[in-house]
């Protein structure tokens, strides 16, 4: 069965307070040595939860069925498409190059009279499950099935059909070690985490993600806002620079 929301907190907390955090960044003060979470949590908690295990905190939110802003979920569907190319040109780059593309999209206006509220067609309602959460974590970053799939091959290696990302997030197909891989490069964080979140046997969760995919991973989350338009603009200098 599918943990509730406080033992799914509950594992990340543990998971972070066993060593799991970055070094130097230790578990939040309140959390107890039982490891068990007060119910509901503050949202500061989550925050800084989030923060020391390498997670957005609306992932984190996601995780611990806290309702997100509404803006959270105002998207152009155009923008959507064209992230994947983003993303194969930002990998291409050196380190300063890339951070200076994040700088770019950090400082686009977001154009919230161009972006609409995410609408989920009836394909996409998921039931209760680590698959469905890890793909609404997808159309967080205003990826879809397709696009998801295509990053995904772009950051890890691991090559799965859109189709295979919609049976995963409708529980038809479960999340393995392979996947987990995949999830956890988009994301941006060790897929420790995911491990610990879904108990998927892997066998090395320690393995570091690379820090060009970490990069790239906070792109997506820096452009999820933007239109088709600016994603576009976004991409062009990239190419430039990655011709270099």
């Amino acid at each position: 069965m599918y943990p509730e929301p406080d033992v799914l907190v509950a594992r990340l907390a543990r998971w972070c307070q066993g060593g799991g955090c970055s070094e130097g960044v230790g578990p939040p003060a309140s959390e107890p040595p039982s490891f068990s979470v007060a119910w509901p949590p503050t949202e500061e908690y989550l925050e800084r939860l989030a923060e020391r295990l390498g997670l957005h905190r609306h992932d984190l939110f996601l995780v611990a069925g806290v309702a997100l802003p509404q803006e959270a979920w105002f998207f152009d569907d155009g923008a959507g498409g064209v992230l994947p190319q983003l993303v194969q040109r930002a990998l291409s780059l050196s380190e300063a190059d890339r951070r200076r593309l994040r700088d770019d999209a950090r400082s686009m206006p977001v154009l919230r009279q161009a972006l609409a509220r995410r609408k989920p067609q009836p394909y996409e309602e998921y039931p209760p499950g680590f698959g469905g959460l890890l793909v609404e974590m997808f159309a967080l970053r205003n990826l879809d099935w397709a696009s998801g799939a295509e990053v995904m091959y772009s950051m890890s290696g691991v090559y799965r059909a859109a189709s295979t990302i919609g049976r995963v997030g409708r529980g038809e197909r479960q999340p393995d070690a392979d996947l987990l891989d995949g999830f956890a490069a988009v994301l941006g964080v060790p897929v420790g985490v995911l491990v610990s979140l879904t108990g998927v046997h892997h066998p090395d969760p320690q393995r570091p993600i690379p820090a060009k995919v970490v990069d790239t991973a906070a792109l997506l989350w820096d452009a999820r806002h933007l239109t088709v338009g600016q994603v576009r603009q976004l991409s062009e200098p990239a190419d430039a620079l990655g011709r270099k």
